[in-house]
């Protein structure tokens, strides 16, 4: 096995957080999970006492962070990997989901990432050490009519840990997007936050998607425990990938939207290069 790595987890009551805790717990690594629930909190520590300890933290909480983790690395440790699971999907038409609905969006999927990146920068930099994973989705890359919310959400969350990865590469941290495609998790059904139907323009064009979304779910093709395994096996790869896809969807679906693009800069490539000066 791996040297044994001191791991923070955020969101670890379900889905990924959870799989990937367990798989990490069972390898023989320490693991601290944030949850929003005093009784989530024990339910994570009584998995393995010993390895297992829970902090109450909701991500957008951004004022707590910088102290939680301080309290962490006083009382557990150098945290060597922190893993950016928490986050939850927003379903709905752009022009009928409130601006509120977006906000909700990034304060949990991007500036919670990143308070909880910024407050444990400065232990691994001091050490030279450390990799951060931050869980996007492939709709960091594709897109799907009714989710703008959410894959925008990701896409930002992609660019972030791809500049962040060139920024501390030099002070020995890595750096990993991970964009998982569909799995059996909680993703397309209780955690998804679903804005009211309204106009009845969209429905032959949306109606049809969330039928479906809403039928798949728990039904999809991947499997979060061996997801887990995959993040386990790159959080003890000596040389981790800048991203990784999870899953044969999200790689047949990416690929798709490579060609795609490549297809339209071909296309157009002549009135993109005319607008050197020359």
């Amino acid at each position: 096995m791996a040297s044994s790595k001191h791991i923070l987890i955020t969101g670890v009551s379900s889905g990924f957080g959870s799989a990937l805790a367990q798989q990490a717990l069972a390898a023989g690594h320490r693991v601290v999970g944030t949850v929003r629930s005093a009784q989530a909190a024990q339910a994570f520590a009584a998995t393995h006492p010993q390895h297992a300890h829970a902090r109450l933290l909701d991500v957008t909480q951004f004022d707590a962070i910088d102290a939680i983790v301080a309290q962490i690395e006083a009382q557990r440790g150098p945290i060597d990997v922190l893993v950016n699971n928490a986050g939850y999907g927003h379903e709905g038409i752009l022009e009928e989901s409130p601006l509120a609905d977006m906000r909700r969006q990034f304060d949990v999927n991007v500036f919670g990432p990143v308070a909880m990146i910024r407050a444990v920068l400065p232990y691994m930099r001091a050490r030279r050490r450390g990799h951060i994973l931050n869980v996007t989705s492939m709709g960091g890359y594709i897109t799907l009519p009714g989710i703008a919310y959410y894959c925008a959400s990701k896409f930002a969350l992609e660019a972030i840990s791809d500049t962040l990865a060139q920024e501390v590469a030099a002070l020995g941290i890595a750096v990993t997007a991970v964009a998982p495609g569909s799995f059996r998790t909680d993703w397309a059904g209780r955690s998804m936050q679903r804005a009211p139907r309204s106009i009845s323009d969209y429905d032959s064009l949306f109606d049809p998607l969330r039928q479906a979304r809403e039928a798949i779910s728990g039904k999809q093709l991947g499997d979060a425990v061996k997801a887990a395994r995959a993040m386990l096996a790159v959080i003890e790869a000596d040389a981790p990938p800048a991203r990784l896809l999870l899953g044969s969807d999200a790689l047949r679906l990416v690929r798709a939207k490579l060609a795609d693009l490549e297809r339209d800069l071909q296309t157009w490539q002549q009135l993109t290069v005319s607008t050197d000066h020359g």
